[in-house]
């Protein structure tokens, strides 16, 4: 019996976002004016928004898996939870260091302990976490109801982060968006996130699949044994 073949959505999506983001990069750096202050310094911009928005967004999604497997326990929601908890701290660690590569030149120093950038650190070291947490747990169900509950608890410096700018006296502009930048800028920001809307949800997709296999492997019943050795 031969196994189902798995669906193609997910390559494409990856493929899709990959030229997505050559076409917004190239448009960002080579079409775009520079802007009027900051010059080409700004170009960075066009990735770096685009990363924060992607960032929150997979960790929201993270945050919903939690809650369906622990209202659930299925599975795939544990699956999903890991291969989105990957992804948003792959994204929100980019995000710090386009940061510091942005605010070297704008700022004077590569890092400074401002509300926004600070926060967002503690959103890379808490997700972080619970990945390493996964990893030293054994039991499939303990792992996929500590880590579910450990998600939510982190998601808390998920809209702390957003607002960080706006509650505290931040270095830090307020988040930008197509609707608070020039005409000329909107382009580059709106093709780069969805390239990276589609980057990260194709190999979601893709993790996920991994995740699946290596813990359906777990609960998979050990051989059974005759007398005579292993059969």
């Amino acid at each position: 019996m031969t196994a189902p073949a798995q669906s193609r959505t997910p390559q494409a999506l990856v493929a899709l976002g990959v030229a997505f983001l050559l076409v917004g990069s190239y448009w960002g750096l080579a079409m775009a004016p520079a802007e009027i202050f900051m010059g080409d310094v700004q170009r960075i911009m066009y990735v770096h928004v685009p990363t924060a928005w992607n960032a929150m967004l997979a960790l929201t999604f993270a945050f919903v898996c939690a809650l369906f497997f622990l209202f659930t326990n299925a599975w795939k929601w544990d699956h999903r939870l890991e291969a989105a908890m990957e992804m948003g701290v792959v994204l929100s660690l980019l995000l710090c260091i386009q940061g510091a590569i942005w605010a070297k030149p704008t700022w004077g120093v590569w890092w400074d302990w401002d509300p926004r950038l600070t926060t967002t650190a503690v959103l890379v070291f808490a997700f972080g976490g619970i990945l390493a947490l996964r990893a030293f747990v054994d039991d499939p169900a303990r792992r996929a109801v500590w880590s579910a509950v450990a998600c939510i608890i982190a998601f808390v410096d998920v809209p702390i982060v957003y607002f960080s700018v706006k509650w505290w006296n931040s270095l830090h502009q307020a988040q930008s968006s197509p609707e608070t930048v020039s005409k000329a800028f909107h382009w580059p920001l709106r093709i780069n996130a969805f390239g990276i809307l589609f980057l990260w949800t194709g190999l979601v997709a893709l993790r996920t699949r991994l995740a699946a296999l290596r813990v359906a492997g777990e609960l998979a019943p050990p051989p059974e044994r005759t007398q005579g050795g292993a059969r």
